[in-house]
C-alpha cells in the first residue's frame, strides 16, 4: 500500500451543503459558490479558503458529496473574489500511477483566474528532493505559500453593441504576435500598460495592425503558465508561454488591472478594429513535467486519469510532447475539460478561433497513433460552438506517426511547413525546387485537395515565432543562440537561410539591397500564394532577433517589436501594405477552389498555366531541369470560380518568380481576350507603383532574385488598387 497521510484537523463549516456536480469549477450564483472537482481515484477532497491575496490559509472544508467521480459542495456565504485551492487525498503509489499528496495545495483545473505567481521551492514537489528513493519518496511540507491560488470570478461583463468579427476563410490573413512583444516598446502605450492586455487594446497599436491589412491577430499562449525554474536561475523567462497550468485563466501578469474583464475589454477593442482574435493554445501537456516535476494541479488531483502513463510502468509518463508529460484526451473527463475550456474562451471571453500547439497529440490513440476520427475531432466537429470557429492545427509532434500535414479532418486548417521549407529553398537558390513550388503556390493541393477541403486549409508561412525572423532569414547562415545559455545547442540547424555574403549586420550596400529585395520576394510569395497566409508581427518592419532562432526564453528587446522606423523599415511596411491591398483587390489570389491546371473544355480555359521564360507552357523536361530557377504562374480569371459551371469574372494575373543569380529575359505570354500586361509589383522597384503597360511577347528583363506580378489589361478592366 502507498502512504496514507494523516488527515489534518478540519475546521468544518456548518453551512456547507451538498451542492451539484456540474458545472465543474467554482461557480458563483449570486447567493453562494458551488465547488465541483473531478477525481476518479481520490478518497477525500478538502476545499482550502485563503485571504484576498492568497497568503494566509483561513479554513479547510471537506467537500461532502461524491457524484459520478465528481466531488462537490456549496458554500452559501461565499462570493466572487474568494481565493481557494484544493488538497486531495488518496494513495501515493507512483508505480501504480497515483501521486496523491494532500500536503500540496492544488490549482483548480477549471480556475477562471489565478492569484499570485509560482515561487520555486522544494515543497512544491510531491516527493522529497534528494531522497535516495527519488520520486518514490513522500514529502510532507506544505506547498501553499509557493503556489498560485484559484479565484472565484463574477462573469458579468457588459459587451454593449459588441459583435464578434467573423472573417471568411478565403479573406483571412493571420498576424502572429505576443501580448508583451507587440506593446513593450510602442510609444503610444503608457509604460505601466506595456506587455498587457490593456496595452494591446491601445488605439494606435491596433490601427497599425488594421492599416497593415491583416484580418486576424493570433496571440501566443495567454493561458496561465509557469516560469521554468532553470530559466529563472539563469536570469531568463518563459517568454513564449508554452507551459500551461490553467486552461481557463489568463496569465495573471498580462492583466495590468488584475481584473479578468481586462481581457474581455481587449477582445472588444480588437473586434471594434475589425479584427479577429485567435489564441495559440497548449492542451497537449502541462507545466507539471515528468515524474520529477512539481505537484501543482492535475498530478495531485488524479494523475492516473489526466496523464498518459507507460502501460508497463505507470511511474513514468508518455512524452509525445517532448516536455515531460502528455495529457490523456482518450479519457472522457479530460476531453471534456479541453472542450469546456475552448467553449469558455469562445462564449465568455469572445475568442474567434484557436491554433493548437502539437495538435496531433490531441487525437492520438495509445494503440494505433493519430486518428482523424478521434473523440477530440468528433467532439469539435459536432459542437455547435466550436464547429463554427477557426481551428488551426500544428500538425506534428515528436510521437510515433506524429507528422500529419494534410491528415486532419474537414473543418480544420493546418500549418504547412512544406510550404515554408520549399519557398525558403527556392529563394535561397537551391536546385530542383520548381515542381514542388507549383504545388505550394496553389495551396498544396497534393496534401489538402481531398474530401471537400478548401485551399484555405493550408496555412502558409515562411516565418513563425519559432525560428528566424524574415530579416534574419536573409542575414544569417547559422543560428546564434548564445544568449539562451545553452552553448548554442538549442534551436534547429535546418534553417534554409542565406546571409548573401556576410554573416549578420553589414554596411555593404550591395548585400543590404539584395537582402531587402529577398525579404520583399518572400513576403510577396506568401501573400500571392493560394491558401491562408500567416505573417509574424514585426516582419513587416524588418525585425531582427540578431540570429537567434529560438527566443523562447528572451523577454527583452530580442522579442519586443521596435517601433522606431528608419527608411528601410518604413519602406518594407509600405511594401507589405501594398501586397496585402493587391491580395484583397484580386480574388484570383485567394480562390475558394484549388487551381489544378486542368483544361476545362466547356469554358475553354485552364485555371492555372505554368509559363517558362520563353513564354510557352512549361514542358516536362523544363520541370525537371535542375538549373531552372524561374517560372511564371498564369492565373486565368475566366476559370470556373465555384461549383457552378460558369465563367469566372476575376482579373487574370501573371506571377513571375526568378531565384536565379542573374537576370532572366521573360517573354510575356499572349492571352485570349487581353491586349497587354500591366505591372503591379516588381520587387526590384518596390516604390514604383506607376503600373507600366507591356505588350504581349515583350521580353521583360527580370532582375536576379526578384518577383513580379502583372494583371491582364482588357477593354473592360475594372480592377484598381
Amino acid at each position: 500500500m502507498g502512504k496514507q497521510p494523516k488527515a489534518p484537523e478540519i475546521k468544518q463549516r456548518s453551512r456547507i451543503t451538498e451542492g451539484h456536480p456540474f458545472p465543474l469549477g467554482a461557480t458563483w450564483d449570486g447567493l453562494g459558490v458551488n465547488f465541483a472537482l473531478f477525481s476518479a481515484h481520490a478518497t477525500k477532497v478538502e476545499l482550502c479558503l485563503f485571504d484576498n491575496d492568497g497568503t494566509t490559509e483561513l479554513e479547510r472544508i471537506e467537500l461532502p458529496e461524491y457524484t459520478d467521480e465528481i466531488w462537490h459542495g456549496y458554500l452559501p456565504d461565499a462570493h466572487a473574489g474568494q481565493v481557494y485551492g484544493y488538497r486531495v487525498y488518496g494513495p501515493y503509489e507512483p508505480e501504480a500511477g497515483h501521486r496523491f499528496n494532500p500536503n500540496k495545495l492544488l490549482i483548480d483545473p477549471y480556475a477562471k483566474q489565478l492569484v499570485g505567481e509560482l515561487r520555486w521551492n522544494e515543497a512544491l514537489f510531491g516527493y522529497t528532493i534528494g531522497s535516495p528513493d527519488g520520486d518514490l519518496s513522500f514529502d510532507e511540507r506544505d506547498s501553499a505559500p509557493f503556489v498560485p491560488k484559484s479565484k472565484v470570478i463574477d462573469p458579468a461583463f457588459t459587451w454593449g453593441n459588441h459583435r464578434a468579427k467573423r472573417v471568411p476563410w478565403d479573406s483571412t490573413i493571420v498576424y502572429e504576435t505576443h501580448v508583451r512583444g507587440i506593446s513593450m516598446k510602442h510609444p503610444a502605450v503608457p509604460e505601466y500598460l506595456r506587455g498587457t492586455c490593456a496595452g494591446l487594446m491601445n488605439r494606435e497599436l491596433l490601427q497599425h495592425v488594421r492599416d497593415l491589412g491583416v484580418t486576424s491577430i493570433e496571440l501566443l499562449p495567454v493561458h496561465g503558465f509557469v516560469e521554468d525554474q532553470h530559466l529563472l536561475e539563469k536570469g531568463l523567462r518563459n517568454y513564449w508561454g508554452y507551459n500551461t497550468i490553467a486552461f481557463f485563466a489568463p496569465h495573471a501578469p498580462y492583466l495590468a488591472s488584475g481584473h479578468l474583464n481586462e481581457f474581455k475589454e481587449m477582445v472588444a477593442h480588437i473586434h471594434d478594429a475589425g479584427l479577429e482574435l485567435i489564441l495559440d493554445v497548449v492542451y497537449n501537456h502541462t507545466a507539471e513535467g515528468n515524474e520529477l516535476g512539481p505537484t501543482l494541479s492535475m498530478r495531485g488531483i488524479d494523475n492516473l486519469t489526466y496523464y498518459r502513463l507507460l502501460p508497463d510502468n505507470q511511474r513514468y509518463y508518455v512524452n509525445d510532447s517532448g516536455t515531460g508529460n502528455t495529457l490523456d484526451l482518450n479519457h472522457p473527463c479530460v476531453l471534456r475539460m479541453v472542450t469546456d475550456s475552448l467553449r469558455y474562451w469562445a462564449t465568455q471571453m469572445g475568442v474567434d478561433g484557436f491554433r493548437f500547439d502539437l495538435g496531433t497529440i490531441l487525437a492520438r490513440h495509445p494503440e494505433d497513433g493519430f486518428d482523424e476520427r478521434h473523440g477530440f475531432h468528433l467532439a469539435v466537429r459536432q459542437d455547435p460552438v466550436l464547429s463554427s470557429l477557426k481551428m488551426i492545427a500544428e500538425p506534428w509532434d515528436c510521437g510515433i506517426g506524429g507528422y500529419q500535414v494534410g491528415g486532419f479532418p474537414p473543418g480544420w486548417a493546418e500549418w504547412n511547413d512544406r510550404y515554408r521549407d520549399n519557398v525558403r529553398s527556392f529563394w535561397r537558390g537551391d536546385s530542383g525546387q520548381l515542381a514542388e513550388l507549383a504545388s505550394r503556390l496553389t495551396a498544396s493541393g497534393d496534401l489538402f485537395n481531398q474530401r471537400g477541403r478548401r485551399p484555405y486549409s493550408s496555412v502558409n508561412f515562411i516565418t513563425a515565432h519559432d525560428g528566424f525572423t524574415l530579416h534574419d532569414l536573409v542575414s544569417y547562415n547559422d543560428k546564434h543562440n548564445d544568449a539562451n545559455g545553452e552553448d548554442n545547442r538549442d534551436g534547429t540547424d535546418n534553417n534554409l537561410s542565406y546571409n548573401h555574403g556576410w554573416e549578420g549586420p553589414t554596411d555593404d550596400p550591395a548585400i543590404v539591397e539584395l537582402r531587402q529585395r529577398q525579404m520583399r520576394n518572400l513576403m510577396a510569395t506568401l501573400l500571392f500564394s493560394q491558401g491562408t497566409p500567416m505573417i509574424v508581427a514585426g516582419d513587416e518592419l524588418c525585425r531582427t532577433q540578431k540570429g537567434n532562432n529560438n527566443t523562447y526564453c528572451q523577454d527583452n528587446e530580442l522579442n519586443w517589436i521596435d517601433w522606431d522606423l528608419d527608411e528601410d523599415r518604413s519602406a518594407m511596411l509600405a511594401f507589405t501594405q501594398r501586397l496585402i491591398a493587391l491580395r484583397r483587390t484580386y480574388p484570383i489570389l485567394r480562390r475558394g477552389r484549388f487551381l489544378v491546371g486542368m483544361y476545362n473544355e466547356e469554358l475553354g480555359v485552364k485555371d492555372v498555366t505554368w509559363i517558362s521564360p520563353c513564354g510557352n507552357e512549361m514542358t516536362e523536361e523544363q520541370w525537371h531541369d535542375g538549373n531552372a530557377r524561374c517560372l511564371g504562374m498564369l492565373m486565368d480569371g475566366r476559370a470556373q470560380a465555384t461549383g457552378i459551371r460558369r465563367p469566372g469574372a476575376d482579373a487574370t494575373l501573371l506571377l513571375v518568380l526568378n531565384a536565379h543569380h542573374d537576370v532572366v529575359n521573360f517573354c510575356l505570354p499572349e492571352v485570349a481576350e487581353g491586349c497587354a500586361w500591366k505591372c503591379l509589383i516588381d520587387t526590384n522597384r518596390p516604390t514604383d507603383f506607376s503600373e507600366e503597360r507591356f505588350a504581349f511577347n515583350h521580353l521583360y528583363v527580370v532582375t536576379n532574385r526578384s518577383l513580379l506580378l502583372f494583371v491582364l489589361e482588357t477593354k473592360e478592366s475594372e480592377y484598381r488598387v
